[in-house]
């Protein structure tokens, strides 16, 4: 089943609970946000090469790390924090050894430094923000929660690895959060859809580490901490005019 729905909602998509209830409920089912590998697989496979050591953070029930597995990328681990929905990937692929399945959260990955060349998400991200109100402002726990995801993602990948990363997220709200020298990688991206004028497009965020950031980003990656702006003084009502 392939739903294109964007991974937005209520602030029930952040908790544990909601999603093992989802998966102990849809079993072998197959969800996928944003829609399956061959939506995106034109954008994404010039940054693959055979023999990858790949993460696919937040696995959820779809179909993507087995689709990997099919083209040829055999060494792909799969994560997410359900223990219902790990489960159900073991018992759905218990055909496929070579896939492995771990319960972790991707705000503390328990693998070595450098282990991976690739880590990719699709839509796993959008989760942290599903209880910000205002995009253009995001909450420091929000940030924060971020930026934990995005330091473990760094450290886990080789020098010249690279972290995909797809999301509906604009650039003007997701490339702030990317774009940040500490994570030591630079960073691009491309819009991508299906050509159909009623459908949502989506965006690829790739960023390869070991190369610079454009002083564009760098710039852009500044102003995620900057204070708000003060709200406006509210303003006294005029007085009628006098006839």
């Amino acid at each position: 089943m392939e739903q294109r729905r964007a991974p937005t909602g209520p602030p029930r998509y952040g908790r544990r609970r909601f999603w093992d209830a989802l998966y102990q409920r849809e079993g072998t089912e197959t969800r996928e946000w944003l829609g399956g590998l061959s939506r995106f697989l034109p954008q994404l496979e010039p940054e693959l090469r055979p023999g990858d050591r790949i993460l696919v953070l937040g696995c959820g029930n779809s179909a993507l790390s087995h689709d990997l597995h099919e083209l040829g990328y055999t060494d792909v681990t799969s994560i997410d924090f359900s223990p219902a929905c790990i489960a159900a990937m073991r018992a759905r692929y218990a055909h496929c050894p070579g896939l492995r399945w771990a319960v972790m959260d991707i705000r503390a990955l328990a693998f070595p430094d450098a282990s991976f060349d690739v880590v990719l998400e699709k839509g796993t991200l959008d989760v942290l923000m599903v209880e910000e109100t205002d995009p253009w402002h995001v909450s420091p726990q929000a940030a924060a929660s971020m930026r934990r995801v995005l330091e473990e993602v760094s450290r886990v990948l080789r020098p010249g690895g690279c972290f995909i990363s797809i999301t509906f997220a604009q650039p003007h709200f997701r490339k702030p959060h990317y774009a940040q020298e500490t994570f030591g990688w630079s960073l691009r991206h491309a819009a991508c859809g299906d050509g159909d004028a009623g459908a949502f497009h989506y965006f690829l965020y790739v960023m390869r580490k070991g190369q610079p950031l454009d002083p564009r980003d760098v710039a852009l990656g500044r102003r995620l901490h900057q204070p708000p702006p003060p709200p406006r003084p509210a303003t006294a009502p005029r007085p009628p005019r006098r006839r």
